[in-house]
């Protein structure tokens, strides 16, 4: 299984960007898919989150900006990310999880991408 993350870039402040993730070696259309970001010097953080059923959940920061969607005929989700500010500058990271139909907040999750730099300057 594959996540390969991809979209990332440099972007002033109040520009967009919009990540996408393939994923490959199994289909996920029945899995709960999301986005994280690590900032320097800080811990990775939950971003958000897809369930199979559509359902969005946000962290508190990007609700309103980011929007989250998934294309299951060819395994894609993406990450619609509008207004950036300079805090939203990390490494983001797709992931997957392995359950089916199965959602629950702050679960695992089991698949990862190698990570896509965005960058927004002031």
């Amino acid at each position: 299984v594959q996540l390969q993350a991809s979209g990332g870039g440099l972007v002033q402040a109040g520009g967009s960007l919009m990540l996408s993730c393939a994923a490959s070696g199994r289909t996920f259309s029945s899995s709960a898919m999301a986005w994280f970001r690590q900032a320097p010097g800080k811990e990775r953080e939950f971003v958000a989150a897809i369930t199979h059923t559509t359902r969005t959940t946000y962290t508190d920061s990007v609700r309103g900006r980011f929007t989250i969607s998934r294309d299951n005929a060819n395994n894609m989700v993406y990450l619609q990310m509008n207004s950036l500010k300079e805090e939203d500058t990390a490494i983001y990271y797709c992931a997957a999880s392995a359950r089916q139909n199965y959602y629950a907040y702050n679960m695992n999750f089991d698949y990862w991408g190698q990570g896509t730099q965005v960058t927004v300057s002031s």
